[in-house]
């Protein structure tokens, strides 16, 4: 009942999407489209939610305790190896913090994106949606490995991707534009 109200709601809000693509059939533009809204919201619920500053200086430091660990290790130091054991239980905390950090996002932002993605995959116009790649991204982006992990090989024409893959692709590269553009520091 609650998923069926929601699914309507989305319909209401993305299915105008579907019908301003150049080609409703196979609405390639209006997954780039949802993909990037979807990427915007992350990646500003990254912004909004995760200090960073404070994360840039925790993986600061938690690459140089390990750089710290092999270089003991490699010159079989065992009184650095002692003191860098000592240290173990800081470097647990601030592991500890850097997770709490990047899952605050996550919690914020998993609801809405598992219901933009059971709407997405209901609706037939987008399940049904294969994208042909220039035949050097297909390979450079490793889509056959892909294809033969989750995807029987005789259901896809040659060279395409399917809604989901042509969705994380446009996610992936929009996410890496909006981090850029506002400023965030390192990978999550």
């Amino acid at each position: 009942m609650v998923l069926e109200i929601i699914y309507q709601g989305l319909n209401v809000i993305l299915n105008p999407l579907i019908n301003l693509d150049p080609n409703p059939q196979n609405p390639m533009f209006a997954i780039f489209v949802i993909s990037t809204l979807v990427a915007f919201v992350t990646t500003m619920a990254n912004k909004l939610l995760v200090n960073q500053d404070r994360l840039q200086a925790l993986k600061k430091e938690m690459q140089e305790f390990q750089q710290e660990m092999n270089e003991a290790r490699k010159a079989g130091d065992t009184q650095a190896l002692e003191k860098i054991q000592r240290k173990q239980s800081d470097f647990m905390n601030k592991q500890k913090e850097m997770m709490t950090m990047s899952f605050k996002p996550m919690i914020v932002t998993f609801l809405p994106i598992i219901l933009v993605f059971y709407w997405m995959s209901q609706d037939p116009s987008i399940s049904q949606t294969l994208v042909t790649l220039p035949q050097i991204a297909y390979y450079v982006l490793l889509v056959p490995i892909w294809h033969s992990i989750y995807v029987p090989a005789a259901t896809t024409p040659p060279l395409t991707i399917g809604w989901l893959g042509w969705y994380i692709l446009c996610s992936f590269a929009m996410s890496q534009i909006f981090r850029k553009f506002l400023g965030l520091k390192g990978g999550m």
